[in-house]
């Protein structure tokens, strides 16, 4: 790279960093990023882009909490053994077998998988799930979905333990209701509400989709700025749909317990974060709210 360049984007980015050194960020890497049938480039070139995204937010001063999901590799496993998906509203009905895949494959293989490409940076990222030091208490979200979870409360001590040390947590979403009774609960929601409890100054969703479109099936109708009124306006016209459901009640919940703006981004475009964090170029949909002057991107 040419050295007058490295300049200009240094010098481009040091405002950025000034402003979100010391905030939390609550990043969500969702599953269809790591799918490999679902994107054109390399996976492991993927996770190794957004591993080091991460690390050099945190070298920054930045706080960052990953939840991630891990839905197509879930499926995959499911299909290996012979079981359908069945899906509604873009969450997974889940019986106690599928419960069981959740639970191996988010936190024995996801979660592994990404702190370590995460700590091949140094010692930064930590695993756990919300199952961990009473992270959160979880209820089912509807009969109808079996072993589906809704986060009912929130306890960020064992968060602030690991950010105060410099540390990555890595949220797997597998928690348990007061009674021991485990769960399987929508990454998106859970991002949500961690970023909400945490007072996050930013939520970000990284997914398989460019972000929010006024339709659904033409990439060309991307939405680049909302506030949650005009996203509230989206969602009744039945204009967001399947995954996109989950993920926009999300940032609609986090902006509403006080995140000053969310983020959906295609995760597979490389170092998408450090694009939308620290240059003046928007690359996905902002949802902020009412009134909320954000600027351009950030």
């Amino acid at each position: 790279m040419d050295s007058q360049l490295v300049v200009k984007v240094l010098t481009e980015a040091l405002p950025y960093i000034n402003r979100f050194r010391d905030k939390t960020i609550v990043v969500k890497y969702g599953g269809n990023v790591l799918d490999r049938s679902d994107v054109e480039t390399d996976v492991t070139s993927a996770l190794r882009d957004f591993a080091s995204d991460i690390a050099l937010m945190t070298a920054v001063g930045i706080k960052v909490v990953v939840v991630h999901g891990g839905g197509p590799q879930i499926g995959e496993f499911m299909r290996k053994l012979g079981k359908e998906s069945v899906f509604v509203n873009g969450l997974r009905v889940t019986d106690a077998e599928t419960l069981d895949i959740a639970r191996m494959v988010l936190i024995g293989k996801v979660n592994l998988d990404i702190v370590g490409a995460v700590n091949k940076h140094g010692p930064l990222a930590v695993g756990l799930s919300g199952e961990d030091a009473g992270l959160i208490d979880a209820a089912a979200l509807d009969p109808a979905l079996g072993f589906v979870g809704d986060v009912q409360k929130v306890d960020t001590s064992i968060l602030h333990q690991l950010l105060n040390q410099n540390l990555v947590p890595v949220v797997a979403t597998i928690a348990s209701d007061k009674g021991g009774q485990m769960y399987n609960i929508n990454a998106d929601s859970v991002a949500g509400a961690l970023a909400g409890a945490l007072g996050a100054e930013k939520l970000v969703l990284l997914t398989d989709v460019s972000g929010v479109r006024s339709d659904p099936k033409d990439p060309g109708s991307l939405i680049q700025k909302l506030t949650i009124s005009q996203l509230k306006v989206l969602m009744a016209s039945g204009k967001v749909e399947g995954g996109m459901i989950p993920k926009t009640k999300a940032c609609i919940s986090s902006l509403e317990n006080g995140v000053k703006a969310a983020h959906i981004l295609d995760g597979r475009v490389p170092h998408v974060l450090l694009v939308e964090l620290f240059t003046e170029q928007g690359v996905g949909t902002m949802i902020t709210a009412a009134g909320h002057n954000e600027g351009s991107t950030v």
